[in-house]
């Protein structure tokens, strides 16, 4: 049941949040691009404007922050209305303090995890083009640490995809 209800929120997040709240190219992903992407990646580096062909929308994902906000704290608001109203006010005062810095750290995460899922769905397009015959799920790791020995034997640009495609190979 709950496996049921994260698929509905995820399919619900890929069809209607995503288009909505980001700005999508319609050029491919350049090799060059997608290797520093996938490294970013994959060390858990901050992705916000540092992946090429995507840009967040900051209006729009305030505006479904919001709504998302309110649709839970809406009815815990209702539910708790007549205990509210009883609190002194110097404690509903801290009180707003509170929510309002919880609004702002919960606003971080919600545009981290929406960029983070963007930069993932953006980097398997982009893989299937320049690297058809290998799975994403099995080798992004390993090309990542390809693309840094390459970085720091100073392979040049133009034969980087060789290099890579030349150790992955040899490795299997």
């Amino acid at each position: 049941m709950a496996n049921l209800i994260r698929e509905k929120i995820l399919s619900f997040i890929n069809q209607t949040i995503i288009p909505f709240v980001f700005k999508i190219s319609d050029q491919p992903m350049l090799f060059r691009e997608l290797l520093q992407t996938n490294k970013m990646y994959d060390d858990d580096m901050k992705l916000e404007g540092m992946v090429p062909g995507f840009r967040i929308r900051i209006g729009r994902t305030i505006l479904v922050f919001l709504i998302i906000w309110h649709i839970a704290l809406i009815p815990i608001s209702l539910l708790l209305h007549i205990q509210i109203a009883k609190i002194d006010c110097h404690l509903l005062i801290i009180f707003a303090v509170i929510f309002t810095g919880l609004f702002f750290a919960t606003y971080a995460m919600f545009k981290e995890y929406l960029i983070d899922i963007m930069a993932e769905k953006h980097i398997r397009n982009a893989w299937k083009n320049h690297f058809p015959h290998f799975s994403y799920d099995i080798h992004h790791r390993e090309v990542s640490r390809l693309y840094s020995e390459a970085l720091e034997k100073e392979i040049p640009a133009k034969e980087m995809y060789l290099y890579i495609l030349n150790n992955m190979i040899s490795e299997k």
